[in-house]
């Protein structure tokens, strides 16, 4: 492995993951920052009650996605072998809580868009 290219991280997920549930995990991604971008545009502010709603879901999103990973690879934690393995497990953490950030502040800004729950308005 010389090169660490875009075709080739593909490959790996794609074997990590299988490719039906690598290209599902990619769709899912996508809608969900597309609908995120139209949120943000739609509302022209950030609201800082969800946004603050959003963060308290961050850990859930953490743990759900080191627990996903341990699933779908069929490993475990004695399965670790050295600190390249705990910063992969890191990043896979930040990701997941981000994502549910942004996931559940999409879903609180396209489920209760009522003067009540904007406090901007």
């Amino acid at each position: 492995m010389q090169e660490l290219t875009p075709g080739m991280l593909i490959a790996v997920f794609e074997e990590m993951f299988g490719p039906v549930l690598f290209w599902a995990m990619v769709a899912t991604a996508v809608v969900i920052t597309l609908a995120y971008l139209y949120v943000l545009i739609r509302d022209r502010s950030l609201s800082m009650r969800k946004f603050f709603l959003a963060q308290l879901s961050m850990p859930v999103g953490a743990v759900a996605a080191i627990w996903f990973v341990q699933e779908v690879t069929h490993s475990s934690y004695k399965d670790l072998g050295g600190p390249i393995d705990l910063i992969a497990y890191l990043g896979i953490g930040a990701l997941g809580a981000v994502g549910m950030a942004v996931l559940v502040y999409t879903l609180q800004s396209l489920v209760r868009r009522g003067p009540a729950f904007n406090e901007e308005r």
